[in-house]
């Protein structure tokens, strides 16, 4: 299975590019994100590689990092979402942002993608908020020299374990970590019940939106 490409830029086109490989040409559907990170034609480029085979068509999908193509296999699980509708989501969001849209449900922003209508933005973020609340946190593309030195939680909410998860979760997904510990602080306070690291991010998350 063909899993990355490297070659010469032949061409960079609206929806892909077409990559010369010991004088074959592959024509790879990117992001626009990929495309911009690409060099110019007649540069030297690396693509990661999924492909999609059909009765009528064989396609490749090319990605400049782990990050995008990771999130492109996830995206793809949800039904209704294809290789292009999963690309144009990516040309929308970059991957961090985008576990960042799923856990505080953020439909409105998914939705700016085309091929996403407001049905498939609901089965997006209920299908894979537990999966980005694992790609914040770390564990499916873990970031730890973000995680700076602990921060001090309050006695009497979640368990230290928990909280400091979801701090770092936070502060993986943008946030300064001084901002990331207040937000988990209140979210878990707001429960009155423990959460789940899971929970948590996404309580965080909301609290950070206000």
């Amino acid at each position: 299975m063909l899993a990355r490409l490297r070659g010469t830029i032949d061409d960079i086109g609206l929806d892909g590019v077409l990559v010369d490989v010991g004088g074959a040409g592959y024509l790879v559907q990117t992001s626009t994100r990929t495309r911009a990170a690409l060099p110019s034609p007649g540069g030297l480029g690396t693509l990661l590689i999924e492909t999609q085979i059909r009765e009528d068509a064989i396609t490749l999908f090319g990605f400049i990092d782990r990050a995008e193509r990771d999130w492109f296999k996830l995206l793809t699980t949800v039904q209704g979402v294809g290789g292009k509708v999963a690309l144009n989501l990516l040309s929308t969001v970059e991957p961090d942002r985008l576990a960042a849209a799923i856990l505080s449900q953020d439909k409105a922003l998914l939705s700016r993608a085309d091929g996403v209508g407001p049905k498939l933005a609901v089965r997006l973020v209920t299908e894979l908020k537990d999966k980005a609340a694992l790609w914040a946190g770390g564990i499916t593309q873990g970031k730890p020299s973000d995680r700076g030195a602990p921060i001090a939680i309050p006695d009497g909410i979640a368990p230290k374990d928990t909280t400091e998860d979801a701090i770092s979760a936070l502060v993986n997904l943008g946030y300064r970590r001084i901002e990331a510990a207040q937000a988990v602080a209140v979210a878990s306070r707001e429960a009155g019940v423990d959460l789940a690291a899971g929970d948590l991010i996404r309580a965080g998350l909301k609290v950070l939106a206000q």
